[in-house]
């Protein structure tokens, strides 16, 4: 079997890179942490490496460059002063990008989200404070849309992971929100117990995000940014209510199906993808 090559870049304050490493090799991909001066560094090609050497390249969560300047914008910076083509031609080549939590942001800095008609450049929504001023560090339930193009959430419609930061609110002018909601590049949104929108909520939308929104994919769906951890939740034990939940079903005499995380779902979607579609 081809091996899906997964990159996952490392360094200045990004601190999700062992967990996003760990639920790419479960979800069957062959994964790589390459620090992000091995693609900026000066000198000949030959010493650097080059994206096109893989199938799906991930931003994971963190404080990139500490957020000088906001949350992942100088991280977005590097990577179009000196990936910016290697970037165009990894998207055109059909391959796939994730952005969790500080990836999500410099995403959207490169303006590679929402990318309205395909258009990679131009920074048209941002990911702010949260309304309550805080850093935040939680579980939330989210309502995934079926309707989305999203490669990454194919055959699911709800899923619960942990969120924590300080610049989570999705937001966005009116027209380009319509915008999203309309071509449903809409993904994820935050929603209660029962898979319904949260509608705002502060309980169920804890960082004030606009329609609720908590992910959202470019036009083709091969490119997604997500505030929530999907890599934080890639074991049974990850889950703050594992014990409980394991304890009713030991009362039942029932069986835990499965001790991978429902995290890894989302990154086995994107796999199984590659597998399908490039290989």
């Amino acid at each position: 079997m081809k091996q899906v090559r997964a990159l996952v870049i490392t360094g200045y304050g990004l601190n999700c890179d062992y967990e996003t490493h760990f639920s790419l090799k479960l979800a069957g991909a062959t994964p790589r942490r390459v620090h992000i001066n091995e693609f900026i560094t000066r000198g000949t090609d030959k010493k650097r490496t080059r994206l096109e050497k893989y199938h799906i390249l991930v931003l994971g969560g963190g404080f990139s460059w500490a957020d000088d300047h906001g949350a992942g914008v100088l991280m977005a910076s590097k990577l179009r002063r000196h990936l910016g083509d290697q970037l165009e031609q990894f998207i055109n080549d059909g391959k796939l990008v994730m952005g969790i939590c500080n990836g999500f942001q410099a995403l959207v800095n490169l303006g590679l989200l929402p990318a309205f008609d395909c258009n990679y450049t131009e920074r048209r929504v941002a990911l702010t404070h949260n309304e309550s001023g805080n850093f935040i560090d939680t579980w939330v339930n989210l309502r995934i849309n079926s309707r989305s193009p999203s490669v990454f959430t194919k055959g699911m419609t709800t899923i619960e992971l942990p969120i924590r930061h300080g610049e989570g609110k999705f937001y966005a002018a009116k027209e380009d929100m319509n915008r999203i909601l309309e071509n449903n590049q809409v993904v994820f949104q935050y929603a209660d117990e029962k898979g319904e929108r949260a509608c705002g909520r502060r309980q169920y939308n804890p960082n004030g995000s606009l329609e609720d929104i908590a992910g959202i994919c470019d036009p083709t769906g091969h490119i997604l940014g997500l505030m929530p951890h999907p890599e934080a939740f890639n074991h049974y034990t990850n889950h703050p209510r594992w014990t409980r939940e394991s304890e009713k079903l030991l009362r039942k005499k029932g069986e835990i199906e499965s001790l991978i995380g429902d995290g890894i779902k989302i990154f086995k979607n994107g796999v199984d993808y590659i597998r399908e579609t490039l290989l």
